[in-house]
């Protein structure tokens, strides 16, 4: 994305890559530039210093340094035995499988196969900041060191695309894919067009031999010609669409055409284009609007709430509505004030809302999708991650909650996968507020999540995928490259605040 961030706010951040720690857990929030991120909070910096004691401890005594030890099966369940010890039992894991490599290896096998659909990733942001890395890249293939880099030219391009495959298919467990984007007022600083986002569906699946990849088609209502643009979008064949009701969520300063769901003039114009050419998913971006975002921008704050989500689902029924981010406000903001209100109220802004509209409007296609939501959370403050995991199945029921990472902002994926598939509610929270539990990794619960819901609502057979997936090209490349050794990077891509004891001069 472009430059969101005022240069002043950019001034004071430095990029995620450049972390001195890659933890398989992120320690700290990292933003995309669609927020400021908050600073490395008292417990994250605890289970980070835990996290490096076990792998200088355990790795040592399997021959390994840190980063090969984090690497393995056993450092990332011992990322998840610090979270327990920080922030209280809420992940399934034991200090036995940290310590034996072994036994979190078979685990990890055993887990592999599973089916997963993460319906809402992005390729790395595109800026200036990154530009340095392909400048690297250059140096690199010039010198020798790299023949392969020194072949063609390096452009962005290259390194977003081909990071993205090895991140999303070769280093998770992900099977499925969808490319988003965002839009803005100004052409050139979309992320990604959506010629763009088709032919990179194009490209992994020639690739692949096999359907891995969907493409998003964006929309943005009240955006000159947007509805011949829309047309345009649509001829490429999306699976689904996705609007920001915000508008330009790059550059919120600016952004002239803020739009509601349930806008008969407008929006339900593009809805109608959609239903006729067989498009059923309608994406919708809500939520990570923090009381200090709000503060910003107080006349974007009318469109970025679920207000508009009922009637709009009630007067479209033969459309499925996924709210992106589960509409969770606070993403950017101070994780205690989640906490706090949650433990005041039962509810959390405005998901608890979304997760209310089933009832209140008596409509069965409203979904919530946990992208950045669920990353997020589970780094700053994991109770709330379990207390929001538990309102939306609660309220939305769990054939309604849906699997996204938002990745690559955050990583590649398979941190959250190990997230979701450890993750339980506390006991407690389940009998105070009615929560079901959500069992284990393989279960009902976190199948649905999963696969299962996102697989009906883009009309797989989880089955029949996963045959086909099972044979072709990527599977293959990826049994050569485990078998080799595999080496995620635990990279995250966007910015942090720094740690200001540490001399950051050489990052500028």
């Amino acid at each position: 994305m472009s430059n969101q961030l005022t240069e002043e706010e950019l001034a004071s951040l430095m990029p995620s890559e450049m972390l001195q720690h890659k933890t398989p857990i992120p320690t700290q929030i990292v933003s995309s530039d669609e927020f400021y991120p908050d600073p490395q909070n008292e417990r994250q910096r605890e289970a980070e210093a835990r996290m490096l004691a076990m792998a200088d401890d355990l790795g040592g005594k399997q021959g390994l340094d840190r980063r090969r030890f984090f690497q393995t099966a056993a450092g990332m369940a011992a990322a998840f035995v610090a979270m327990n010890e920080v922030y209280g039992p809420l992940f399934e894991v034991t200090k036995a499988e940290a310590a034996t490599p072994a036994m979190a290896q078979e685990r990890a096998n055993s887990l592999k196969d599973q089916f997963i659909m993460d319906m809402h990733t992005h390729f790395l942001r595109d800026d200036t900041r990154i530009m340095g890395f392909v400048e690297m890249r250059k140096a690199v293939g010039k010198a020798g060191w790299n023949k392969q880099l020194a072949d063609h030219e390096q452009t962005i391009e290259d390194l977003k695309f081909n990071n993205y495959k090895k991140e999303m298919f070769l280093d998770s467990d992900t099977k499925i894919a969808l490319i988003s984007s965002a839009p803005s007022d100004t052409e050139r600083d979309w992320f990604l067009t959506n010629q763009q986002m088709a032919d990179a569906r194009k490209k992994v699946n020639e690739e692949a031999g096999s359907r891995r990849l969907f493409a998003h088609c964006i929309f943005t209502p009240g955006q000159p010609n947007w509805l011949e643009n829309l047309d345009a979008g649509l001829a490429l064949n999306p699976e689904s669409c996705k609007g920001y009701t915000i508008g330009d969520n790059t550059h919120k300063e600016t952004s002239r055409y803020p739009w509601r769901m349930d806008d008969e003039k407008t929006t339900y114009k593009g809805y109608e284009k959609m239903v006729k050419a067989g498009i059923k998913n309608v994406c919708v971006h809500k939520g990570l609007f923090a009381p200090s975002v709000e503060h910003q921008f107080p006349n974007l704050r009318g469109f970025v709430d679920v207000s508009d989500v009922g009637q709009a689902a009630k007067d479209w029924p033969q459309l499925n509505f996924i709210i992106y981010h589960g509409a969770y406000r606070h993403v950017g903001g101070d994780p205690k004030v989640a906490m706090a209100e949650f433990e005041r109220t039962g509810r959390i802004q405005w998901t608890s809302d979304l997760a209310d509209i089933p009832a209140q409007y008596g409509v069965n296609n409203v979904y919530g999708d946990v992208g950045q939501l669920f990353a997020t959370t589970l780094v700053a403050e994991p109770n709330v991650c379990a207390a929001l995991m538990g309102i939306m199945i609660k309220g939305m029921g769990v054939d309604r909650v849906c699997w996204g990472t938002d990745a690559l902002w955050t990583g590649g994926p398979q941190w959250q996968i190990e997230g979701l598939r450890r993750l339980e509610i506390p006991e407690v929270m389940q009998k105070k507020y009615g929560f079901a539990p959500l069992g284990d990794a393989r279960g009902p619960v976190k199948t649905a999540i999963f696969a299962d819901n996102n697989a009906r609502l883009y009309n797989i057979d989880p089955k029949k995928a996963m045959l086909e997936l099972k044979s072709d090209r990527f599977a293959m490349i990826k049994a050569e490259y485990e078998k080799a050794g595999p080496e995620p990077s635990h990279t995250r891509y966007g910015y942090v605040v720094p740690d200001r004891s540490i001399d950051h001069s050489v990052f500028t």
